[in-house]
């Protein structure tokens, strides 16, 4: 019989924040695949690492980080036969996945190469998203409000559209697009309504009102929370300060 495959979702970063159900998996898989980058560690085995074991087997879907376009489809291309050829021998495999596997998560474009001939299961994981308004001690959305989530490389005045449309947003992949992004919320008048936060749940978390951060920049685990709709205790929550640089 073939293997399963398993896209499980291991949450923001914090290993406490796995599911008891992708722990079970992680620990019993005998093959073990995750995205990495091209230099450095991957950050979805980093969460995982405590729970590996050293006879697992382990497949690196290596991606380059650069900014100019990459094949990525030939990098998808050649995970999927590697993990197929373990699939085929009967051996499962966990694929990891940081936060939720189809959240924004890399691992759909091997579901959607290997979904039609094997047998997979999907583990969802806790978003950046709920981590998030959790250390901002803010809640996301009540009662009716619409929450907009909204990837940072999209065009300003696209974002702005959707920003005036929802209750609640989310953005996400803020990273090099942060300068500009701010300067859409200061434009918009709800700078004062917006917490910064990156790294959310790990040792060297850092939140903040967005309105005092000085820099034009952001790592890419960095997400910026507004709330603007129908609960007006919330929008009058303070924006807690938090910085622990590692």
């Amino acid at each position: 019989m073939p293997g399963k495959l398993f896209g499980l979702g291991l949450g923001p970063g914090d290993p406490e924040l796995i599911t008891l159900k992708a722990h079970r998996i992680i620990t019993s898989a005998p093959v073990i695949a995750y995205p990495a980058p091209d230099t450095g560690p991957s950050f979805a085995r980093q969460i995982a690492e405590r729970y590996l074991k050293p006879e697992q087997v382990e497949i690196p879907v290596v991606m380059p980080m650069r900014v100019e376009r990459y094949p990525a489809q030939d990098v998808y291309d050649a995970a999927a036969r590697d993990i197929a050829a373990h699939l085929d021998a009967g051996r499962d495999v966990a694929v990891l996945c940081e936060g939720d596997p189809f959240f924004f998560g890399s691992f759909m474009y091997l579901f959607e190469r290997l979904e039609a001939d094997y047998e997979v299961e999907i583990v969802p994981g806790v978003s950046s998203i709920m981590a998030g308004a959790a250390a901002l001690r803010r809640p996301l959305t009540a009662r009716n409000d619409i929450l907009a989530v909204i990837p940072g490389p999209i065009e300003t005045e696209v974002m702005r559209a959707r920003i005036e449309t929802s209750d609640a947003v989310a953005i996400m992949k803020v990273g090099r697009h942060f300068a500009r992004i701010r300067d859409l919320i200061r434009d918009m008048g709800l700078i004062d309504r917006a917490g910064y936060l990156e790294r959310v749940s790990l040792d060297n978390e850092r939140v903040f009102p967005l309105a005092d951060v000085l820099e034009d920049a952001a790592p890419y685990f960095s997400l910026i929370l507004i709330y603007k709709g129908q609960e007006d205790w919330i929008s009058r929550l303070p924006i807690l300060t938090k910085d622990h640089p590692a």
